[in-house]
């Protein structure tokens, strides 16, 4: 059970990356190859939150069981308004409703922000887990990048979905 979400700390970066690693290992929801280290992990929180982008983990009795955030859909002045989210939970903790309160949260977030247009940009049109969530969450197809990513000797398509806020 959730017991809370709140902004991440240097302190959940261990965490944090063993999440991902997992991902990025036996996965295809990321394209990475190799999964970065805790010092590069942190690094990317520094970028985003220096920015003001929050970066959500939620706990489950005191311990990091997923994170989520939001950082730039790209860099071009006129993309301001648009941001891109990422979610990852802990496997152990799948299916227990985690995921949908973590995104509405970030996506809460986003709005607060002024933000208008929020992007998944989701790894392999089979990853019906993450494309399920966003649908729950308000997100809407956007299109199919189809075999633009190359993983565990197959290719892999890019779903886009968007919602409005």
């Amino acid at each position: 059970m959730i017991t809370k979400i709140r902004p991440a700390t240097e302190n959940d970066f261990g965490a944090i990356t063993d999440i991902y690693a997992h991902y990025v290992r036996n996965g295809t929801a990321s394209f990475e190859i190799d999964p970065p280290d805790t010092a590069e992990m942190k690094q990317r929180w520094v970028n985003l939150t220096k920015k003001g982008f929050p970066y959500l983990v939620a706990e489950d009795n005191g311990k990091v069981a997923g994170y989520a955030y939001i950082g730039p859909y790209r860099e071009r002045l006129a993309y301001r308004h648009t941001v891109e989210d990422s979610i990852y939970i802990d496997r152990h903790h799948l299916g227990k409703g985690m995921g949908k309160f973590l995104l509405s949260t970030v996506i809460e977030a986003s709005q607060r922000l002024g933000f208008k247009q929020v992007i998944a940009v989701i790894g392999d049109s089979n990853n019906a887990a993450s494309i399920r969530l966003h649908a729950r969450c308000g997100f809407h197809d956007a299109g199919i990048l189809k075999n633009v990513g190359h993983k565990f000797d197959r290719w892999l398509d890019v779903v886009l979905m968007q919602r409005a806020i």
